[in-house]
């Protein structure tokens, strides 16, 4: 049975920041005909992690409600580098570094979207083809005060650090972009709301009918403070083996659960209320933690991948003997990070943080059932685990 208008807003609007405007979107799904959704992403980085996947879902979700999806690979705004959130001018990647990562994106990316909805496009298809008169034309329907508009190049005009002038095309290439696709729907990250709505201006000025903007959310990585990226380390990537994406989800706290499940899980809402309600009533917030880490495992490699981690994590934590009743502590961190001996000590789980290095050359205390060696290990903050000393002493210590 088709689902209804009300309940295709409803899932629409799961998860995101903000709708431009929901009002003109539930117009366009009250025709009945097929959507373009348009979705660009620039190949600077070939591997996707979670975080990356929040739009991609959404973008499955337009498939499943039988709207036309265009993955856009901006090819041509790739050599011109998204000056988005950086301080610095971005250096532009070669053609070849641009048509690597973007073949890898397309195999990553097939992972989520049905390949037989899914239309991609590179935008060199027709910026290729501007002359500079062209180009000339396109910059010309913005002015510089209206550009100074955006945060990034706001900081650094004001700050004195360089705007380099073809910087000033990308978000009027990418508006460009929706004009030439006629892009009904066009989804991005928070902070690409100037980009998202330059696509409307230039829409309207070319006489479409302007794009609805869906902004989505950036994902908190596995500290569950700083947004997921591969270079803090706080990353499940779509491609590591199952067990590692295993561990690493169920390392995550309670509280960051609901959010991975709200921005990452395909479940229906009504199925997240029940899994809340058990937990109210009792339920141990690990068991709905592994049907998390499953569905995630299941969609990027199978279920049987997600049985066997589930089966690895079980028996590696049995041998370990962690017991579920244990003291569940939070400590604060003066600069971010607090080093191991003096959690150890802070959380009661040794006498000092002398005993605490005595007790780690011994390799007898472990974080999640893996031995520490280092006892100079810096804990950083937002992280929550298991501490053990010995063989009876557990803390689940959230570090703040």
């Amino acid at each position: 049975m088709a689902m209804s208008v009300a309940d295709a807003l409803a899932e629409i609007a799961r998860g995101t920041e903000e709708i431009l405007l929901t009002e003109e979107l539930k117009e366009k799904l009250e025709q009945g005909k097929p959507l373009v959704i348009k979705a660009g992403f620039d190949p600077t980085a070939p591997d996707l992690h979670l975080g990356h996947t929040v739009l991609i879902n959404k973008l499955r979700l337009f498939q499943d409600l039988g709207h036309k999806v265009v993955f856009l690979i901006g090819d041509f705004t790739g050599m011109i580098g998204d000056p988005t959130g950086k301080n610095v001018t971005r250096k532009p990647l070669s053609r070849d570094d641009v048509l690597a990562n973007a073949q890898t994106y397309k195999e990553q990316v097939f992972k989520i979207l049905d390949p037989t909805k899914t239309e991609v496009r590179f935008n060199s298809e027709w910026m290729s083809k501007f002359g500079a008169d062209d180009m000339i034309k396109l910059a010309a329907r913005q002015t510089v005060a209206r550009m100074l508009e955006r945060d990034d190049f706001k900081k650094r005009y004001n700050t004195g650090q360089p705007i380099a002038i073809h910087e000033f095309l990308y978000p009027l290439v990418q508006g460009w972009d929706s004009v030439e696709l006629k892009a009904d729907v066009e989804m991005g990250g928070t902070d690409q709301r100037f980009n998202l709505l330059m696509g409307r201006e230039l829409q309207k000025e070319e006489s479409q009918k302007p794009q609805t903007v869906i902004m989505v959310p950036l994902l908190e990585g596995l500290d569950g403070v700083q947004k997921m990226s591969k270079s803090l380390g706080n990353y499940v990537g779509i491609t590591e083996p199952a067990n590692d994406m295993f561990g690493k989800l169920m390392s995550i706290s309670d509280e960051l659960m609901w959010r991975y499940y709200e921005l990452l899980s395909f479940r229906p809402l009504d199925e997240l209320a029940s899994f809340k309600q058990a937990i109210a009533d009792g339920a141990n917030p690990r068991d709905y933690k592994v049907l998390l880490a499953k569905e995630i495992i299941a969609r990027f490699h199978d279920a049987a991948a997600a049985d066997a981690a589930e089966q690895d994590f079980v028996q590696r934590f049995s041998k370990n003997a962690i017991p579920d009743d244990m003291p569940e502590l939070e400590l604060a961190s003066d600069d971010g990070s607090l080093g191991i001996c003096n959690l150890l000590k802070d959380a009661g789980l040794v006498n000092s943080t002398s005993d605490g290095m005595r007790m780690i050359k011994q390799s007898a205390v472990k974080i999640d059932g893996e031995k520490v060696t280092d006892s100079k290990l810096q804990v950083q903050a937002g992280t929550t685990a298991v501490y053990q000393v010995g063989k009876r002493k557990f803390a689940r210590v959230t570090l703040n």
